[in-house]
């Protein structure tokens, strides 16, 4: 007989979360842009602003949520974020 596996709980999302999925979504959009810019062979000089459109708005997005996480909401459950841990958060964000 099988155990039974527990069923995994999610948080609700909130106002911030929100906030995050809309950004994420724009930057979709954003990139579905450039792929049609790409197939109507538009210049190279407007796609290129259109990347560097698309990394601004994921480096403020992962800002977001960096600070979401430095302020503990992104925490484990039941433990405290350490300053080592957002270093290593801020590291894992630039790369």
């Amino acid at each position: 007989m099988c155990a039974s596996i527990p069923p995994i709980t999610v948080p609700p999302i909130g106002p911030e979360d929100e906030k995050l999925l809309k950004r994420l979504r724009r930057v979709e959009g954003q990139v579905r842009g450039i792929q049609k810019m790409i197939e109507e062979g538009r210049d190279c000089h407007d796609i290129l602003t259109q990347f560097a459109a698309v990394r601004s708005a994921l480096d403020t997005a992962g800002e977001g949520l960096l600070e979401q996480y430095a302020l503990g909401c992104r925490a484990r459950p039941g433990e405290a974020v350490t300053p080592s841990d957002v270093v290593r958060a801020v590291k894992l964000l630039r790369g």
